[in-house]
């Protein structure tokens, strides 16, 4: 029997990706919004895909933003682009 692996939506453009394929944005406990690149964060995920027209898109539509209920800091968005 194989094993499923788990997949994961793009908060931006919905796509469902293997988790691993995926970036994961995490708003913590404290409310901080960081990179979670390794998936290991406690805290609300959201997934993005990684390539630069789902980012942008992000920025335009907040997308983040609606999915943590909270402003997301430009600079989220600038560490989201070094990941890409």
């Amino acid at each position: 029997m194989e094993k499923s692996t788990p997949e994961r939506s793009c908060t931006v453009c919905g796509a469902r990706r293997e988790k691993s394929v995926l970036l994961r944005i995490v708003c913590t406990k404290e409310g901080v919004i960081e990179i979670d690149p390794f998936a290991k964060k406690n805290g609300r995920g959201a997934y993005i895909c990684r390539d630069k027209e789902c980012l942008l898109r992000a920025k335009k539509k907040k997308a983040l933003s609606r999915a943590f209920k909270r402003k997301v800091p430009e600079s989220v968005y600038d560490e989201i682009e070094r990941f890409q």
